[in-house]
């Protein structure tokens, strides 16, 4: 088998339909590949879709487990696939038509342990046309060690811009975070660091539905509260990646310096988010300090190439003025936490 398809679903009986469409619309033979989708506790009508679909399909796997999270779902998909790839998709997206069997021949024709592509965002669910023209030309131009990958290229935390070689995945033992939000970061980030082959091909697969109180989008106050204290947890990961590297001498540079920018932009959006919510004042400073101690603070190597702009300029020069940062927050907390509620 050739590729399984991972989905984890929560309460997603809007969209779920639009992604399992997408993925059958890939001119791929059933036995080529299959979808597992794992039913993450959904309280909605997203597990009788997805056992209808599974009805219809041989290929579509259904299981259902207590709501424990995304990372968990992942995991438990993971532990199932047979497919000589895996992918992880999320719910609410969906795929361009007929792309899925130019991606998987790249792979095998490269034998990549990681192949990357392009993904758009959009507000609309038929976006169904790959804008990659000729494809019967498409070349990947370079071959790279994850590393030098990260070095070379602003890459994304978000799984679904790239599909897996499952063998490898299995051997690098690295696995989705569970219970917390920002896995997909931490998750690409140690999967990249292992890779040994990892190459794009620009060719136009994906869709991310942008949708209105999504997970990351939620303004929904506890659920804002932990996304703080999950960046946070991201940041402190990735200080134990950076720490883990810098025991090698000959790592790329400009890859330790990508991974510390994307360490301290948790950190810049935790504390943009910190403003908007009910966190307390007797929060703020304990939070920045263990910041400080896994190296993610102060905001040194944020503003650059990932990060440019005056605005990015501007506002790490007054976050890395801790005091002054405190003193905003006793000042406009109070104002925007209702705005933002």
């Amino acid at each position: 088998m050739k590729l399984s398809v991972i989905i984890p679903v929560y309460n997603v009986e809007k969209y779920i339909s639009l992604c399992i469409h997408s993925i059958l619309n890939q001119g791929l033979d059933l036995k080529d590949y299959e979808i597992l989708i794992i039913n993450d506790g959904s309280t909605d009508t997203s597990l009788k879709i997805v056992n209808d679909f599974e009805q219809k399909y041989s290929n579509i796997f259904v299981y259902t487990q207590k709501n424990e999270g995304v990372g968990s779902a992942r995991n438990k998909g993971l532990s199932l696939a047979k497919g000589k790839y895996v992918y992880f998709l999320d719910p609410d997206d969906y795929l361009a038509e007929n792309v899925l069997k130019t991606v998987v021949y790249h792979a095998d024709l490269h034998k990549v342990d990681v192949l990357t592509f392009i993904s758009k965002g959009t507000t609309s669910s038929n976006k169904n046309k790959s804008k990659t023209e000729n494809r019967s030309s498409l070349k990947i131009n370079t071959v790279s060690s994850g590393f030098e990958y990260i070095g070379e290229n602003i890459f994304k935390n978000e799984v679904w811009w790239y599909i897996i070689n499952r063998e490898f995945l299995e051997i690098s033992k690295v696995c989705f975070i569970q219970g917390r939000w920002m896995e997909d970061a931490i998750f690409t980030a140690s999967l990249l660091i292992k890779a040994n082959k990892v190459a794009y091909l620009p060719l136009d697969v994906h869709r991310h539905l942008k949708v209105a109180g999504s997970a990351m989008t939620s303004k929904e106050p506890g659920h804002y509260l932990k996304v703080i204290y999950d960046n946070a947890n991201a940041a402190i990961a990735y200080n134990t990646l950076i720490q883990n590297l810098n025991l090698n001498e000959n790592m790329h540079v400009n890859a330790l310096k990508r991974l510390r920018t994307r360490q301290q932009s948790f950190v810049f959006f935790m504390m943009i988010r910190m403003l908007k919510s009910i966190i307390t004042k007797k929060e703020i400073m304990p939070l920045i300090h263990d910041m400080k101690k896994c190296g993610a603070y102060p905001l040194n190597s944020l503003a650059g190439d990932d990060y440019n702009g005056f605005i990015y300029v501007i506002l790490t020069r007054l976050f890395n003025q801790r005091y002054l940062y405190y003193v905003l927050f006793v000042i406009i907390n109070p104002f925007l936490k209702k705005i933002y509620k």
